[in-house]
């Protein structure tokens, strides 16, 4: 197994490389904040790592984050280096760093990841992936070690596009729940109950599933999604609608409900918290 370089240990990143300590990957990472793994080598900087590892995986926040991180470790690459950024980027970003890396005899790959810190803990991700088919078969082995389902998603920059959509989806999933839920509560209706109508019938959707009873109806919210990442990939989800030059008036509408609970709660909340929004707004007449 070649050396593997990890930059990002954070809620989702940390786990995730964890997996990989414990399935035998040889391991070094870097963290800004200080934090290690336990099996894993620990550099001071991107520069070091780059020069320890050949395949090296990115789990950062946003695209800022990246590129203030891919100033440092591009210059620093061995030659046949892979970076994969496992984050959830902007996918024009993710182009422009592919043709960089591309220049210099190096390979890129998206593989945004779906699924939240206890899939991050048990290696059960789905892993979507975008690249050339060589450095993905290079990748493979790795991304196995981290998730359960992988999926070819095209060409560089696609799986990044595909997470951001794929994302409103559930932000609009979710949204309706939390509408719902209030209204039912209102109703005097028993939320357990409601929980399993949804889940038995046509309204049901991973928000009903895995978010209503556990975290909703529960007050814990802690889904293991922050707020903050939900509004910016909405935010890159309506970056591609302007591109395409489509109105998407219902991701327009999370977006604003979204950046009103982010004013409200900051970036730290749990995404389920926009329940606990709704329900604290007051209500306009």
């Amino acid at each position: 197994m070649q050396q593997v370089g990890f930059v990002g240990l954070g809620m989702m990143g940390a786990p995730m490389a964890h997996n990989l300590v414990s399935k035998g990957v040889p391991l070094t990472t870097f963290d800004a904040a200080g934090v290690t793994v336990p099996g894993a080598t620990a550099v001071e900087d991107a520069a070091a790592l780059a020069k320890a590892a050949t395949l090296i995986i990115l789990m950062l926040p946003d695209s800022r984050i990246v590129a203030a991180v891919m100033e440092k470790l591009v210059p620093a690459l061995q030659p046949g280096s892979l970076v994969v950024d496992m984050g959830s980027s902007e996918p024009g970003e993710t182009r422009r760093w592919a043709a960089a890396l591309k220049a210099k005899g190096c390979g890129l790959l998206d593989a945004p990841v779906s699924g939240s810190v206890p899939k991050a803990s048990a290696g059960t991700l789905a892993i979507m992936v975008g690249g050339e088919d060589a450095d993905y078969a290079r990748a493979e082995p790795v991304l196995k070690a981290m998730g359960e389902k992988l999926i070819r998603t095209g060409a560089v920059g696609s799986a990044h596009a595909m997470k951001a959509l794929n994302n409103y989806v559930y932000a609009a999933g979710l949204l309706a729940v939390s509408e719902a839920a209030q209204m039912a509560e209102a109703q005097g209706l028993d939320l357990g109950i409601f929980a399993a109508v949804l889940n038995a019938s046509s309204g049901r959707n991973i928000a009903s599933e895995t978010k209503l009873a556990q975290e909703i109806t529960s007050g814990r919210y802690a889904g293991g999604f922050q707020l903050g990442l939900m509004r910016k990939d909405l935010e890159t989800a309506g970056s591609i609608a302007e591109q395409t030059g489509l109105p998407a008036e219902l991701l327009q509408l999370c977006r604003e409900t979204w950046t009103e609970a982010l004013s409200a709660f900051g970036p730290k909340a749990d995404n389920t918290e926009i329940h606990r929004f709704l329900k604290e707004r007051p209500v306009q007449v």
